[in-house]
């Protein structure tokens, strides 16, 4: 009887590439400190946490619609969420500083140790400046390894991670702009200005700052979401940032956002979101209450950013594949 068991495990391990193990409990401990990190720190610092809908119109996408898990909901086309963004962008005015924690589902086709179909997403959104914003993300992920540490340190060093990494990380973040970014791949890769950076990539950037994390800037315009802030000086780019760590890569997607009516829905205009969307069936109307509430209730500048875990995690436990970031990965050949 046991062999039969056995051997339907090992069938299982090899269709999924995942089976709940010894390191399950471990993994569970380190995301729980890691979130309790990032809530205390926002509690500190004046945040008010928010739960946002997980069935939305388009206005709960991110950048690439085409990975949108499409919901019948009542003979009416949603989605699941992808972000809280623009909810929390919403109550700037009144609330200056908010945050939510919750699940982001996207439908990666790759079966991968990169991609995931659901993960926890941390995402804030306040009123500041650029400059701002990075040091918010720089205070939270530091207030997240020092939460790990203190609590699930032996954790850690039991999957495979090192506490020294995390204690070298706290508060020693890097930075390089998109531009030298490009400078530095294009001889070794053949990169040009204007393409979208890919893990490789991100490993080379990261490697050639110490292995700390590293924020890389001011992407261009054209392969960012709609609402992120042209530059003053440079329109072509935006006020953004991927934040990028060893193994997990890019764990951090952040930015200054528009906050006029105008700016706003002159960028959806013109941005391939939309066109895609259209291609799709959707339009504008999907997001007729983001606009409405500018048109009517008027913003004010912030900034904001969102957290995937899993990634944050696969540094923290030094694991190449993001399944191992988290206790119970999703993708599309693994459903629990």
């Amino acid at each position: 009887m046991r062999e039969g068991i056995v051997m339907y495990e090992t069938a299982m391990e090899n269709k999924m590439g995942w089976k709940m193990n010894g390191k399950s409990a471990h993994i569970a401990r380190v995301e729980s400190a890691m979130l309790w990190g990032a809530r205390s720190y926002f509690a500190k610092h004046g945040y008010t946490e928010v739960s946002v809908p997980h069935i939305t119109r388009a206005t709960g996408a991110c950048e690439n619609i085409d990975t949108l898990f499409e919901v019948d909901y009542f003979g009416q086309r949603t989605y699941l969420s992808q972000t809280g963004q623009l909810y929390l962008e919403s109550l700037i005015p009144q609330l200056k500083k908010v945050y939510t924690i919750g699940p982001s589902f996207r439908a990666e086709p790759d079966v991968d140790d990169r991609h995931l179909t659901e993960f926890t997403l941390v995402e804030i959104e306040l009123k500041t400046d650029f400059e701002g914003l990075l040091n918010e993300i720089e205070g939270t992920v530091s207030a997240m390894f020092e939460s790990a540490i203190a609590n699930a340190g032996e954790s850690i060093e039991a999957v495979g991670g090192k506490v020294a990494t995390l204690e070298n990380s706290i508060n020693n973040f890097q930075r390089i702009s998109y531009d030298d970014a490009i400078t530095l791949l294009e001889k070794p890769f053949g990169v040009v200005w204007g393409d979208d950076l890919k893990s490789r990539h991100e490993q080379y950037i990261v490697e050639e700052h110490g292995g700390l994390p590293t924020f890389i800037t001011h992407f261009p315009k054209a392969i960012k979401f709609f609402n992120m802030r042209e530059n003053a000086e440079r329109p072509e780019v935006v006020n953004s940032a991927d934040m990028i760590v060893p193994l997990g890569g890019e764990c951090v997607g952040a930015a200054e956002r528009e906050y006029t009516y105008e700016n706003v829905y002159r960028r959806l205009m013109e941005s391939p979101m939309l066109k895609k969307l259209e291609s799709k069936g959707g339009g504008v109307d999907d997001f007729a209450w983001y606009l409405e509430h500018l048109k009517n209730h008027g913003s004010v500048p912030h900034a904001g950013c969102g957290i995937g875990l899993s990634r944050v995690m696969q540094f923290a436990v030094g694991s190449t594949d993001i399944k191992e970031g988290t206790t119970f990965p999703i993708n599309r050949a693994i459903i629990i």
